[in-house]
């Protein structure tokens, strides 16, 4: 009898040790991280990788739009006031951020931070025409004119929302 009450407190002290660091897990998980938070309010949950969201754009054609939500680096910010940003995507390239109605800003020191921005990705196509007229327009040679034979795919989304995470 005294073996089996010595058994059954040692079965009791491990799993009530096992119970505790589970709690410690837990706890160390439910930290959370901080955001700012600019424009609608929204959770750090659910969010795709900006790669994810790179391969997205390869397959929408002009004037398709996708809602979603996405994590991504920030490699440039509107030095005047905030107004928009571009995201680094991988591979060299970028979506610029715009802000839905101009309705919020974003912090203008903020390259190289990480932020979760929700809203509308889409593409849009520039035209070799309007390409060239814009060339033109800009006072490029008429060899440079000529060397624009393919229109121009461009990456923008539409921000509602945006996290910036804290340091």
């Amino acid at each position: 009898m005294k073996a089996f009450f010595s058994l059954f407190t040692l079965a009791l002290l491990l799993v009530s040790c096992k119970n505790e660091s589970k709690e410690l897990a837990q706890q160390d998980t439910q930290k959370e991280v901080a955001y700012v938070s600019f424009g609608a309010s929204l959770k750090a949950d659910d969010a795709i990788m900006a790669s994810a969201l790179a391969s997205q754009f390869e397959s929408l054609q002009a004037g398709d739009s996708l809602s979603t939500k996405v994590v991504a680096k920030v490699d440039e910010v509107c030095q005047a006031k905030g107004c928009w940003m571009k995201l680094d995507l991988g591979d060299e390239k970028q979506v610029m951020v715009k802000f839905k109605d101009y309705g919020f800003f974003v912090p203008k020191n903020i390259a190289g931070k990480e932020v979760i921005v929700n809203g509308m990705a889409y593409v849009s196509e520039t035209s070799v025409a309007e390409l060239r007229h814009y060339a033109q327009d800009a006072g490029q040679s008429e060899e440079e004119i000529a060397k624009i034979t393919d229109p121009e795919r461009t990456y923008t989304f539409m921000a509602d929302g945006v996290l910036l995470k804290e340091e």
